[in-house]
Order: C-alpha cells, then structure tokens, then sequence
C-alpha cells in the first residue's frame, strides 16, 4: 500500500508525467549530444539534451518521441549561471550549470557546440527567471 501510494505521489504511477506541458519530442529549442557528469558516480556518460520552454532533458538516444522518458530534466529558472568550466575541470569544451545547491558539469564535442549550448541555455535562463514578466521582450 505504501508503496503504491509512493509512486502516486512521485507520478510514476501514471503513464505519462507532464512535464509542465512541455512537449520536448515536438519542435526544440536545441539537441545535441553532450557528456553530462553523473549525479553520484562521477563518471562522463554521453546524453542527448534537448532545450524547449525552459526545461533542459536529457535522454539516452537521440530518437525523442512522445513515449521517450527523459532520464532527467532541470528547471533553467532554477539556474543562476552557465558559463565555461575548461579550468576547473581541465578538459576542452566543458561547461558548467549552477543552481543555488549544486553545480552540474557538461562537455560538448566542440567549442562552437559549447558556446551554442552556453548562449541557448543562458538566453532560456534569462527568459524564464522570475524577474522577467511575459510581456517584456528580452534582447540577448
């Protein structure tokens, strides 16, 4: 019993989760693939990420449909910051999402691709912060 009433609380119980409405298979802001640094075992697994309506998910394939089931997803109007983490991790095209209780690390293939994904994530950031109301425009 508790454990059903578990999984009702935590949405696993139904077939889809929301995700605030998002529809991430339809139309992103932004895919690619990127090294994303994992949550307790701190090894380097490569995910496809996709931006759209301030949400940053991630997956195992890069095929996204309706019935995907992200392995992850992170509110960007949590985040306080992305910006180049090269120095601190020592490695070439990486990149850092900061949020005020923890810091997340990426890779991208390229510096090009890195800078997209900074500049894509920061513009979303910028957009979907509380400080900004729906009907100002904002010019990034």
């Amino acid at each position: 019993m508790a454990a059903s009433l578990w999984r009702a609380a935590m949405g696993s119980a139904q077939g889809h989760q929301d995700y605030d409405g998002v529809e991430f298979w339809s139309s992103p802001e932004r895919t690619g693939w990127l090294l994303k640094q994992g949550e307790y075992i701190k090894t380097w697994r490569r995910r496809w990420f996709v931006l759209k309506q301030g949400k940053l998910f991630w997956f195992k394939e890069s095929t996204v449909t309706r019935d995907s089931r992200p392995r992850g997803v992170i509110p960007v109007a949590t985040c306080l910051t992305v910006k180049g983490a090269e120095d601190i991790l020592n490695k070439q095209n990486a990149f850092e999402l900061s949020t005020r209780s923890e810091t997340m690390y990426f890779i991208a293939d390229s510096e090009k691709e890195k800078e997209d994904w900074i500049n894509s994530i920061g513009r979303s950031i910028v957009q979907h912060s509380r400080s900004v109301t729906d009907n100002e425009v904002v010019d990034y």
